[in-house]
């Protein structure tokens, strides 16, 4: 197993998404994925190359960075229709890494992670700085940070957990480069020790399990890592000022859901002695 190799990954994330780029893009991957789906197939690969290639095939203008054709319906649009088509019951196309300069698009059965409607909210008496909250930059840092201020991770797993490193850039083979938000390791009661990689989203965006994914391989593959057991943890804001925790699992083909929990960061005296005999019952297991 190799060790941890830091890169730069140059992501695209702030680049400006026009309209009229979207449609580019979304006229590359289609042809891209045409001309390599057959009927009946789950997973196949295409070369980073094959997108400037196809801009041209097409007629539109060569996107100036290639990798961002691919984190844009990685992230932030959805596939076009006539992709989604293809897609069987239940089951979703996704953009995985296939090593250097290389992606996948394979079939799974979850894709994004929504929120449960309805779920109890627990109250947490909020220990963040006022000055980390006055200055944090974006949501994302400032989600992450609360986390860490408040042991939401320590709380949610029952771990006592540590922040190792946040916005970890890293190559694992098969995958290319991943980008991990923030990375913990914790230990329990009985002396086991957890790698706990984290993702986080604004309320404005989506949770998907391509990171999911990563973040696990990324904690299998890791010689340093190889005693831990890795826990991959998504977080997201949501309305009303309320932090959704996700436990999952990638067993190798899908992501599944163990736990979901909703938290609310408040003044200790807002937890009332009926907000505290609802926590006090036993959860079903």
């Amino acid at each position: 197993m190799a060790d941890m190799e830091e890169v730069d990954l140059r992501e695209p994330v702030a680049e400006l998404i026009t309209p009229k780029k979207t449609q580019a893009y979304r006229a590359i991957i289609e042809s891209i994925f045409f001309d390599h789906f057959v009927e009946g197939a789950d997973d196949f690969e295409f070369a980073r190359e094959e997108i400037e290639v196809t801009a041209a095939k097409i007629g539109v203008k060569k996107p100036k960075n290639l990798g961002d054709v691919v984190y844009t319906f990685r992230y932030r649009r959805k596939l076009p229709d006539r992709i989604l088509a293809t897609q069987p019951d239940g089951k979703h196309w996704l953009i995985l890494g296939a090593g250097d300069a290389r992606y996948r698009f394979r079939l799974s059965t979850l894709a994004y992670i929504q929120p449960t409607k309805g779920l109890l909210v627990r109250k947490i008496p909020d220990a963040t700085p006022e000055i980390i909250a006055q200055y944090a930059l974006t949501d994302e840092q400032a989600l992450l940070a609360k986390i860490r201020y408040n042991r939401l991770i320590d709380i949610f797993l029952g771990v006592t957990a540590y922040s190792l490193q946040n916005h970890l850039r890293t190559k694992i083979a098969n995958y290319g480069q991943i980008e991990i938000d923030e990375l913990y390791v914790g230990v329990d009661a009985r002396g086991a020790q957890y790698i706990v990689p984290v993702q986080a989203k604004s309320k404005n965006d989506v949770l998907g399990v391509i990171q999911t994914i990563q973040d696990t391989v990324f904690c299998q593959s890791q010689l340093r890592y190889s005693h831990c057991i890795a826990r991959p943890i998504s977080a997201q804001f949501m309305a009303n000022d309320v932090i959704g925790l996700f436990e999952l699992t990638f067993d190798g083909s899908d992501v599944s859901i163990i736990r979901e929990r909703h938290y609310r960061l408040t003044k200790a005296s807002a937890i009332t002695q009926a907000d505290l005999a609802v926590y006090r019952t036993p959860e079903p297991d």
